[in-house]
């Protein structure tokens, strides 16, 4: 069978194509063997449960690891003690059952049975776990998948705490010689979701656990590994360091992100060469004369990018939810990507706390900034999206949106040109500081309907700023760098240029463009050209 990449469950090494996370379970095997509890916290789709079945066995030598997860238990299930007991011993003879856990003695198994059924309290449910701890040949580890499923169930609060009274205790009673729980959410924050009040926000019966703070995004290495191991299959001619450069330029390793733009281009790959076959044998061409398709290349992953952020995946859909449900997070947001705010990191602040456990914010040199460049373009387009209905500049550019497409090249000093018409028509009464603080934003819907669905942009974090923002537009194989600044003068201005022309030969490009927010009263409006250190730059001020 065909080895592939995988989005949805568990990856299977025999099965998917994936990062070697050797060193992330010795990590965690490590914790175990000191007795720690352990909590595993990432955001969604972040490779937490791959990491778990694959622990599973790595612990098993060792261990009797009891593994249970909390997805899917009925409300029934919270009612009170003894449907949550009962319910927990179902999952651990469960583990019993299905993983075929060795050693585990037969009257313990058929104690198992009977409280499944039985009413049974919490003191009941520690008085049992001791007696199992006491009769098995290896020490017992517990695994708690799943986690934020129970987060908001006082029932589920109350047994962390027995086994954390347990753990206090572990010199004179028996219990778990480690737990581990993987989840979303900070355990303190277990109660997030259950009380709208801040003062009820936070709830801490887990506080004797370690964060596992091991590396679980993926390197340009890991990712070039995964890539060989592909590519000795397939036989692309990818360059894959290359590749994976680029893969890592989008996703900052995000995993979920790697794999499903991997499983994109390999689809790709696969009709390309389906139809190149077909065609091979039907006309008798050369290889060399066909061009069928986008393959494992930089055309390649900017096809497979603008695919990924038009589709609807878990990871987007719960973006937009958690900015509806967190205001405070969604304030962050756009004053960091449209007002260029540099805001410093601070774990305690709540928008903050909340952005970095679900995915979306980075500490970058002690700033916050958001984690990666597919969630950034995401986030733009959704932040845009609000206001499209209502936007003039939007329309101005849709209404003409053909003329500024040549024979499937963007033509982007019209676009300059025709921005500062429009903007000048629309905005010439407008108060300063309003046009100051959204000068991206509109041209950003500007320019979103004349390159939507065939180009992307996105934003170079290191430029946004209030006074300076590079855009990068990719289309059709052609790349723009367009920065946008506010006058300061003319020396400003000056050093702005040669930083324009600097930043063109990173990109290796010799041509750039620039729009100018001039407030001044007397000022040169219009298109004007500048040679900078051999670098033409379309300039237009407004």
């Amino acid at each position: 069978m065909r080895k592939k990449f995988n989005i949805t469950g568990i990856c299977n090494p025999q099965k998917h194509y994936m990062v070697n996370i050797d060193t992330r379970l010795e990590a965690i095997q490590h914790m175990v063997e000191e007795e720690t509890y352990i909590v595993i916290r990432r955001a969604r789709q972040f490779g937490k449960t791959t990491t778990i079945s694959l622990l599973k066995k790595k612990l098993s030598g060792c261990y009797t690891v009891f593994s249970i997860s909390l997805e899917g238990l009925p409300i029934e299930a919270f009612a009170g003690e003894t449907p949550f007991c009962q319910r927990i011993c179902r999952l651990l003879y469960n583990s019993i059952y299905y993983q075929k856990l060795d050693y585990i003695p037969e009257a313990i198994q058929q104690e198992f049975v009977q409280m499944k059924s039985q009413d049974i309290n919490l003191a009941d449910l520690s008085d049992f776990i001791s007696r199992l701890c006491s009769q098995l040949q290896k020490p017992a580890v517990l695994i708690i998948d799943e986690v934020d499923q129970a987060g908001n169930q006082e029932i589920f609060l109350s047994f962390l705490g027995m086994l954390r009274s347990k753990y206090l205790n572990r010199e004179e009673e028996m219990t778990f010689h480690s737990v581990i729980l993987a989840g979303i959410y900070n355990i303190k924050n277990l109660k997030l979701k259950k009380r709208p009040g801040r003062e009820h926000r936070f709830n801490s019966p887990w506080n004797i656990a370690v964060d596992f703070q091991g590396q679980m995004s993926f390197s340009v290495d890991d990712i070039i590994k995964m890539l060989s191991g592909y590519e000795a299959d397939n036989h692309t001619g990818m360059d894959i360091p290359h590749m994976a450069s680029l893969l890592y330029e989008y996703t900052s390793g995000y995993p979920y992100f790697v794999s499903r733009l991997c499983k994109i281009l390999d689809e790709m790959w696969l009709r390309r060469e389906s139809s190149r076959d077909g065609i091979l044998q039907e006309t008798g061409l050369q290889e060399n004369y066909l061009n069928t398709g986008y393959g494992w290349d930089k055309d390649g992953l900017l096809s497979a990018v603008r695919e990924l952020l038009v589709e609807s995946n878990p990871l987007f859909d719960d973006m937009v939810k958690k900015l509806e449900e967190f205001p405070e997070l969604k304030r962050l947001l756009s004053a960091v990507l449209f007002q260029g705010e540099k805001i410093p990191y601070h774990p305690d602040n709540f928008a903050i706390s909340v952005g970095n456990m679900f995915g979306f914010l980075n500490n970058e040199h002690k700033t916050v900034t958001v984690s990666n460049r597919i969630f950034e373009i995401r986030l733009y387009d959704w932040f845009l999206s609000e206001e499209i209905l209502e936007s003039k500049v939007y329309k101005a550019a849709q209404l003409n949106e053909g003329q500024f497409i040549h024979n499937g090249r963007l033509d982007m000093e019209l676009v300059l040109e025709r921005f500062a018409e429009s903007f000048h028509d629309i905005y010439a009464d407008t108060e300063l500081t309003f046009i100051e603080e959204n000068g991206r934003r509109f041209f950003l819907l500007f320019l979103k309907p004349i390159i939507n669905g065939t180009g992307n942009y996105y934003i170079e974090a290191q430029t946004r700023t209030m006074r300076r923002t590079d855009i990068v537009v990719d289309y059709h194989g052609q790349q723009f760098i367009c920065e946008l600044k506010i006058w300061h003068g003319a020396e400003y201005h000056r050093k702005g240029l040669e930083q324009l022309a600097g930043f063109l030969d990173d990109y290796h490009l010799k041509k750039g463009y620039l729009i100018s927010f001039n407030f001044n009263q007397k000022k040169d409006i219009g298109m004007r050209k500048f040679l900078v250190g051999g670098k033409e730059i379309v300039e237009v001020v407004i």
